[in-house]
C-alpha cells in the first residue's frame, strides 16, 4: 500500500524500501515489526481512498496490465495487502468467475473493503484479518496470487499457491513505490520456489511481474 508517487516523502521512501529488504531477506524478523505496522495502517485507512486515489485507473494500472497475462482462468484468486479492497475488487470484475479473498493485516482496512462488496449471495469476494508472513489457509489453494505495493513473503505465495498457478506483483508507482521489490530480486526469489518469470513491464508510472508455478501434468 502506497500514496501516490508525487506525495511519497524521501524518508517514507527509505522506510518502506528498508522494510521491502528485510521481508525478502530476513523474514524471520518480521514479528518485530508486526504490530507497529498494523498500527500505521490501522490509524491511516480512514481517508486512505481520498489520499491515494486507490480506485484510479492510474493507481491499479500495472495490476491491470499484469492481468492480462494470466492465460488461464483462475477459480481461486487471492490478493495479499488488500487496503481498502480497490485492488480485490478490480480482481473480481476482471476474473468474473473466480472467487476472490483479500486480506490484510489493519483490521480497519478489512472493515472499509467489506463495506464496499455490496450484494454477493454466493459468497464469491472476502476479506479477512490475516498476516502476509502467515496465510489463513492451506498448501495449494490458489490459482493467482496477486499483491499491489506489498513486501513479498516469498514463502507463503508459494505455498499457497497450485501447481500451475499465477502470481502478479505490481507497484503503482515503480521504483517510487515505498514497498518495492526489483523486478531482478522477484526473478531471483520466485525460481529459487519453482515459480517462473512470464513477464515484467510497466503501465502509466508502475510496473509488474508475472510468474508461474510450473504444473504437475507433464
Amino acid at each position: 500500500m502506497a500514496e501516490p508517487g508525487s506525495s511519497i516523502s524521501p524518508r517514507a521512501r527509505r522506510i518502506g524500501r528498508a522494510l521491502t529488504w528485510l521481508v525478502a531477506r530476513a523474514p524471520w524478523l518480521w514479528p518485530l515489526l508486526r504490530s507497529p505496522m498494523r498500527r500505521f495502517f490501522e490509524e491511516r485507512a480512514q481517508g486512505w481512498d481520498e489520499r491515494t486515489g486507490a480506485g484510479s485507473a492510474e493507481y491499479l494500472a500495472p495490476l491491470a496490465a499484469a492481468a492480462l497475462h494470466v492465460r488461464t482462468t483462475p477459480e481461486r484468486v487471492l490478493d495479499i495487502g488488500c487496503g481498502t479492497g480497490e485492488g480485490t475488487l478490480f480482481l473480481a470484475r476482471e476474473f468474473p468467475q473466480a472467487r476472490v479473498r483479500g486480506i490484510d493485516i489493519a483490521e480497519e482496512m478489512i472493515r472499509l473493503a467489506s463495506a464496499k462488496v455490496g450484494l454477493d449471495p454466493e459468497g464469491r469476494i472476502a476479506f479477512k484479518v490475516a498476516d502476509a508472513s502467515g496465510l489463513p489457509w492451506p498448501e495449494d489453494s490458489f490459482d493467482l496470487v496477486c499483491q499491489l505495493n506489498m513486501p513479498v513473503f516469498f514463502d507463503e505465495i508459494a505455498r499457497v499457491l497450485r501447481p500451475g498457478g499465477w502470481v502478479i506483483v505490481a507497484s503503482s508507482f515503480g521504483p517510487s513505490t515505498p514497498f518495492y521489490t526489483p523486478a531482478k530480486l522477484l526473478r531471483w526469489k520466485f525460481l529459487q520456489r519453482g515459480i517462473d518469470p512470464v513477464e515484467t513491464g510497466g503501465a502509466g508510472e508502475g510496473t509488474y511481474y508475472v510468474g508461474r508455478l510450473a504444473d504437475l501434468l507433464p
